[in-house]
């Protein structure tokens, strides 16, 4: 049988895709790594249907390594009995849990299928929820800006784990930039906030992005927009 990896979106139950809601309707048992996936999951799963995963919070490889082998210990034999699923915000694929958990299948349970059911990232999300347009052609680099890092380099950068604003904006404007934040977009819970200014999001969230835009750079965008003066003067 298979285990799926479901994104589940950037936090709104309304943006699950359908094809995710299937699978959590047919799967046998869903998988939760943490509270917010949880919340989302119980929207479409039966809470009895849920099994509870437990990640500590920690950077020490040795316990985080640790920690996936026995997720995958656990989710392994009832993928082989039947389907499960692992859901996780976002997509299962992009700076997601779901990575750690399908390189220790791979590495201890080959013999479980596994798929991926895309999700609405946060990266494409945070366009339409801070009113930005990426145009054709324009190049957009993914960063992370944990810790108040301010990385720098292309015109356009979407940054993610905005942990300490402050010290991200005060490296970003120094190397020409204006910076929009966007915290806890289309999430169900907690405040949304979109602003320009990282005092209004100084205490720490790791659910912030960051849209940050070179000043001065040239834009030439497609247009539908005509010289009416030469279109009244050529039908004349």
């Amino acid at each position: 049988m298979t285990l799926y990896g479901v994104g589940l979106g950037p936090g709104d139950a309304d943006l699950v895709t359908v094809r995710g809601k299937r699978v959590l309707d047919s799967a046998d048992v869903v998988y939760s790594p943490g509270r917010l996936s949880r919340s989302v999951a119980t929207e479409y799963v039966l809470e009895s249907k849920i099994g509870d995963l437990d990640f500590p919070m920690t950077r020490d490889p040795d316990e985080l390594r640790s920690a996936w082998k026995d997720a995958a210990a656990e989710i392994a034999p009832r993928a082989a009995d039947g389907d499960a699923a692992f859901v996780t915000l976002g997509d299962p694929n992009v700076y997601s849990t779901f990575g750690h958990l399908r390189r220790t299948m791979d590495a201890f349970h080959p013999e479980v299928d596994l798929e991926i059911v895309p999700g609405v990232s946060a990266v494409t999300a945070f366009a339409t929820a801070l009113g930005v347009e990426i145009d054709a052609g324009a190049g957009l680099a993914l960063k992370e800006a944990s810790r108040g890092r301010s990385p720098t380099g292309p015109d356009r950068m979407v940054l993610f784990k905005v942990t300490d604003a402050p010290a991200t904006h005060e490296g970003l404007a120094e190397a020409g930039y204006d910076v929009t934040y966007g915290r806890r977009l289309y999430m169900e819970q907690g405040e949304t906030i979109v602003t320009s200014d990282p005092e209004e999001i100084a205490e720490r969230d790791y659910y912030t992005l960051a849209y940050a835009e070179k000043r001065g750079i040239e834009k030439d965008r497609a247009t539908a927009e005509f010289d009416r003066t030469a279109e009244t003067e050529g039908s004349a």
